[in-house]
């Protein structure tokens, strides 16, 4: 026995410091082994659209209501079953309206209620050790819902062990908590794991919301998304994501998020813009308030003014970083130094545009990207705010401490965006300072760089990184964004729709060639027959016909319009994925209208669910990255038992 290997055993021998301890661990650990894997649920491109996602999450894109019809089937009724699937979702509200409406009989519907939680509740609890589900219940019930659920009672006294339990919570008053308890069990054994393919935040409302789901959600990753990666650099102090966020911000409307959610003082912008561009219409600038929010506006033509504002100032900061980083290979997309104000036109790839607006007090033609005194007081005063909000910082920490730019779990290969290609459909070479990159070193390097910029003490890599999380949002290179340009100052300033299109990297060509996508997986360390790439950040057209799963489901591009701005063109709300131990089910899910609709009217979304694969033989945790882990420490258990026969380590009695 190596050293090292002795070394090892001994300190686990600490842990089973005897043979039948470490005998009875492998016993346990094989058990688990046999076990269906657990339910993954896959969403994405969330976009602050707080309440869907919380419908989704509590309902598991439809999980909850197919146990209910697996363990019911046709013995109770369509509406009883949507009253359960409700109570479920939202147990402490549902229960108020029921114990007003039926506050005659209430104790029979306790009665009722708690026997077909206990029912659902078997068999969501199902694949996982008695263990875990003992730990994944409310300590305060946690005794009575285990006997309520244990099988080691016969038929004869099962019901008065039943009734008795439930009598006497009733009596007690407890009843109400009891299915509080049980509702929250189902819908945290329903999913084992989430998986968030990225954008959670810009455009919807209320992203911070999200963020407090997550970070209380039992099991999550994240794999960052374009969107994400500008929040994360703006909160690390990078004044062109400050700047990007606040744009977007302002363009949907949603500048209450950074005042009144994050608390970031927006003050010095509004004075700022009613004082440069007091006069000026700001035409170009106008702001897509939400139907839902229209009634909370408050000032439409200060809106438009601090969105003009801070495009200008985004423009001269993006501007100084391509002057800073050639490596960048962005010379192009300078357009502030291209206006000719005497012509009053923009010369873009050669070619020259009349401008929609000549109004750029604060541009200097001598020094297009300098900003002006102002200019500059209000980005220090922005950057400080940002860099001081605990708020965000807690969410951006988390975001880095569970996500990164790809996963790869149980044999999928999940990211936001795409994999950069080139025209012949090989990975895309791209050099960054000094060093070329292409495939998994690529995300790697970049991962990196974006840890760097947010932890780094060393002023030049902190810079690096810095500026690299501004080129992960924009740069026609990065996984992230997937397109040759960001026409952003051509949208606002172009009539000329030519201007405005956006090529998209070659790999939403190739991606329906199984070549390509066993190129890729086998990047990434994929050989697995049954391995996928899943991602997100492309809208499917579903309305036009396109489908989310491309090369004959080895890929699913889940993104299908979480977000109220992107449903008119995908004709559904959003995509969301559930891999159980049976295979993968795609679910399309229709707009979701609000909470109190669906416990009033017991409403759930609705959605079409569409079996894209089918496992010949069912999933088990062995077949899982768990299980991997649970081998290896299985055959660590066994050497130890074998150096405790041999005598090389003594046991404890």
């Amino acid at each position: 026995m190596e050293a090292s290997e002795f070394k090892y055993l001994k300190g686990l021998s600490k842990v089973y410091p005897n043979i039948a301890k470490a005998s009875n661990e492998i016993i346990n650990l094989q058990a688990i082994l046999n076990l269906p894997k657990g339910t993954e649920h896959f969403v994405t491109d969330i976009h602050g659209e707080y309440e869907q996602f919380h419908h989704v999450l509590r309902n598991g894109s439809g999980a909850v209501r197919r146990k209910i019809d697996d363990v019911f089937g046709a013995t109770i009724t369509t509406n009883e079953k949507k009253a359960l699937a409700t109570l479920i979702y939202y147990p402490e509200e549902k229960i108020k309206i029921v114990e007003a409406e039926e506050a005659d009989n209430i104790d029979d519907w306790y009665r009722v209620t708690i026997y077909r939680l206990i029912q659902v509740t078997k068999i969501a609890s199902a694949k996982y050790t008695r263990s875990k589900v003992r730990k994944a219940m409310s300590k305060e019930f946690a005794y009575i819902i285990e006997e309520l659920v244990s099988e080691r009672y016969t038929q004869d006294n099962k019901e008065e062990f039943y009734n008795g339990i439930i009598d006497t919570a009733i009596e007690t008053g407890m009843a109400k908590q009891l299915i509080i308890a049980f509702c929250n069990l189902i819908q945290r054994l329903t999913v084992d794991h989430l998986h968030v393919l990225g954008d959670i935040y810009d455009r919807g409302p209320y992203p911070n919301k999200i963020m407090e789901l997550l970070m209380s959600h039992h099991s999550v990753d994240i794999q960052w998304g374009n969107h994400d990666i500008v929040w994360m650099g703006a909160a690390a102090g990078q004044t062109a994501n400050i700047a990007t966020l606040l744009r977007i911000s302002a363009k949907y409307g949603n500048l209450p998020i950074l005042e009144e959610s994050y608390g970031i003082n927006l003050l010095p912008l509004a004075r700022f813009a009613m004082k440069v561009y007091a006069d000026d219409p700001c035409s170009c600038f106008t702001v897509g308030y939400r139907e839902d929010d229209i009634t909370n506006i408050k000032d439409v033509e200060l809106d438009k003014k601090m969105h003009k504002a801070i495009a200008i100032i985004q423009f001269k900061i993006e501007g100084q970083i391509i002057n800073r980083r050639p490596d960048f290979h962005m010379e192009k997309r300078n357009l502030l130094d291209k206006i000719n104000l005497e012509k009053k036109t923009v010369t873009v790839e050669g070619k020259e545009y009349e401008l929609l607006d000549t109004n750029f007090p604060t541009i200097d033609p001598k020094d297009p990207y300098k900003l002006s005194k102002e200019e500059a007081d209000v980005m220090e005063r922005l950057k400080q705010a940002f860099i001081n909000c605990e708020k965000l910082q807690r969410d951006v920490r988390f975001l880095f401490s569970k996500g990164s730019l790809y996963k790869v779990f149980n044999d999928n290969l999940l990211f936001h965006g795409c994999i950069p290609l080139d025209k012949n459909g090989k990975f895309k070479k791209v050099k960054l300072f000094g060093k070329t990159l292409s495939g998994k070193e690529l995300f790697d390097t970049l991962d990196n760089y974006a840890r760097l910029g947010y932890y780094s003490l060393d002023p030049e890599e902190k810079l690096k990184g810095l500026d690299m999380m501004w080129y992960m949002w924009i740069n026609e290179n990065s996984p992230l964004f997937g397109k040759d340009k960001m026409t952003t100052f051509e949208r606002y300033f172009i009539a000329d729709k030519a201007t405005h299109k956006e090529p998209k990297n070659p790999y939403y060509k190739y991606i329906n060639e199984d070549e390509t996508v066993d190129m890729i997986l086998n990047e990434f360390g994929l050989f697995a027959e049954d391995s996928h790439i899943i991602n997100g950040h492309i809208p499917v057209a579903f309305k036009d016909g396109e489908s989310p799963v491309k090369c004959h489901g080895r890929v699913l591009a889940i993104d299908g319009g979480f977000s109220k701005a992107y449903q008119p063109k995908t004709g559904i709300a959003g995509y969301t994925l559930i891999y159980n131990s049976f295979g993968l089910r795609l679910a399309a899910h229709e707009p979701f209208k609000s909470m109190e609709q669906a416990i009033i009217n017991e409403s759930d979304i609705h959605s079409d669910n569409v079996l894209v694969q089918r496992v010949v033989k069912r999933k088990r945790v062995a077949d899982t990255d768990t299980g991997k882990e649970l081998k290896d420490s299985i055959e660590d258990l066994k050497k130890l038992v074998k150096a405790y026969r041999q005598g090389c380590i003594s046991q404890a009695e």
